[in-house]
């Protein structure tokens, strides 16, 4: 009865127009009270929820991606991707695919892609004569690869709440990241030879060297990220610092067009975003505090373990669970409350805690594109200025390739983790 007066207390004032955050803080601070815990236990353990040396790399990642796409880099990268294959039945579509896969490599986050490269995409394929339902749903589908692929924030999360090296996450997103672009690409492929979508002239090889030339230095962000980890010159944290001194060195050096005003932009930018996160956290601390408390894992833990009878069927039920969550409550909130109760017993059933994180992020990503609360297709309909129920029947179709690379990712643990056993 506690949970459920707690939970429905939270789900009330977030259908009112209560930050997510803030409404688990307030319903929590309810809990408090009503158990004679007091205020000041109440703050310290949100102190407490922040208080993470590995939590820093989240606005620190959040600053290097908002100076990269204020400093015009997005551009390069989305001409270097219309270079390589503009030419393909499909034309735009793949530029705004590869171009995603390319920025998801200093961004780390999809909101981040779909704010940042979305308008550009959307307008270019707009001009080239693509329709406004395709060009929106696969620009919000390929957003979800940026937090595949190093850097990503969401696996920073994972790695903090589930005591996982945030160095092998990062490197078993790799595939899985790729097979997303692979899959979104014939998606488009096959759709664009059914409507007969304009395709550009193919470049030259000198075209492509050039452009490639001019995007190498932002084309090798993960690469200075992951190496730096794994050769210990510096902790995911530290990595997180250098990205945001490598941004602005690049920038200093090679592009040369971010201003002071560009520059405050993005700080305000990564200030804003950065205090909202901060504030979810705090607020799951409370908030699992009270579940803690009240048993909620032990319940949890019980059910799945009396409809899984084993690793495959215990990860059929996340994966249900998660889809079906995200269709109504933001990523992180389920990141933050579902996973740590979740990961002891994928540990009990024998799954690698990196396969089950590549997982969950994937899974994840699938619900910023799931109707009617996908983030994605709120950012997408906003910068593209696309009616939103247009956009959320037009993503349904977009949803199968995620899918699809879900469920291989599920089969074939080695796709998660096969890169990490590499460097170990």
């Amino acid at each position: 009865m506690i949970l459920a007066t707690v939970g429905l207390g939270w789900l009330l004032l977030v259908l009112v127009g209560v930050p997510i955050g803030v409404a688990m803080i307030f319903v929590s601070m309810g809990y408090f009270y009503w158990s004679g815990m007091g205020v000041m236990f109440a703050v310290q353990r949100m102190v407490d929820g922040l208080n993470s040396f590995p939590l820093l790399a989240v606005p620190l990642f959040i600053l290097a991606a908002a100076i990269l796409n204020s400093a015009g880099i997005a551009n390069q990268l989305f001409g270097f991707a219309r270079a390589l294959v503009g030419h393909l039945t499909g034309g735009l579509g793949h530029v705004n695919v590869l171009a995603s896969l390319f920025f998801s490599g200093m961004s780390g986050s999809a909101m981040a892609d779909a704010g940042g490269l979305g308008k550009m995409e959307i307008n270019a394929m707009r001009r080239a004569g693509y329709d406004d339902a395709f060009a929106g749903s696969v620009t919000a589908a390929s957003s979800m690869i940026g937090p595949l692929v190093p850097p990503s924030i969401t696996m920073v999360l994972y790695g903090v709440i589930s005591n996982t090296s945030i160095g092998a996450l990062f490197l078993g997103g790799v595939v899985p990241g790729v097979l997303c672009a692979v899959a979104l690409m014939i998606m488009v492929w096959l759709i664009a030879r059914k409507r007969a979508y304009p395709t550009d002239p193919r470049a030259t090889l000198g075209q492509i060297g050039r452009l490639f030339i001019r995007s190498l230095p932002a084309l090798l962000t993960p690469a200075v990220i992951v190496g730096g980890i794994f050769t210990g010159y510096f902790s995911p944290t530290e990595a997180a610092a250098v990205t945001v001194i490598y941004a602005l060195l690049i920038d200093l050096v090679f592009y040369r067009e971010l201003t002071f005003r560009r520059l405050w932009d993005a700080l305000y930018e990564t200030t804003a975003t950065s205090a909202a996160i901060a504030t979810i956290i705090a607020g799951v601390s409370l908030m699992g505090y009270v579940l803690a408390r009240e048993q909620a894992p032990q319940q949890i833990a019980q059910l799945f373990l009396s409809i899984a009878d084993g690793p495959i069927m215990f990860l059929i039920a996340v994966n249900l669970m998660i889809f079906v969550l995200g269709a109504f409550i933001e990523s992180l909130v389920i990141l933050l409350i579902v996973v740590p109760i979740l990961v002891p017993i994928a540990l009990g059933f024998g799954i690698d805690p990196v396969h089950f994180g590549i997982i969950v992020v994937l899974n994840l990503m699938i619900s910023i594109l799931t109707p009617p609360m996908g983030m994605a297709l709120f950012i997408v309909a906003q910068v593209g200025d696309i009616p939103f129920q247009r956009l959320a029947v037009a993503i349904l179709p977009w949803l199968i390739p995620p899918i699809v690379v879900l469920i291989l990712v599920c089969a074939f643990p080695i796709l998660a983790t096969g890169l990490p056993s590499l460097m170990k």
